[in-house]
């Protein structure tokens, strides 16, 4: 089962700084669990509206966790 997590981010400052989530990720604000993508749509349109994100200084990402892959 396909789990997604909806990400409250801070937008980081472009001006050198490393852009690899993996080895430097932006700053969460809020971490919010969903098991199905409709709710975590959901939730990212509600965060959407915050005015933070509507000015560009947060971002919202939709993560899916624990997928499985299928072997052939």
């Amino acid at each position: 089962m396909t789990r997604f997590l909806v990400v409250l981010t801070d937008v980081r400052p472009a001006e050198g700084v490393n852009r690899n989530e993996r080895i430097a990720p932006e700053r969460r604000r809020q971490v919010v669990g969903a098991s199905s993508r409709e709710a975590a749509d959901r939730i990212a349109g509600a965060f959407m509206a915050l005015g933070m994100v509507r000015a560009g200084r947060q971002r919202v990402k939709v993560i899916a966790v624990g997928r499985r892959h299928s072997r052939d």
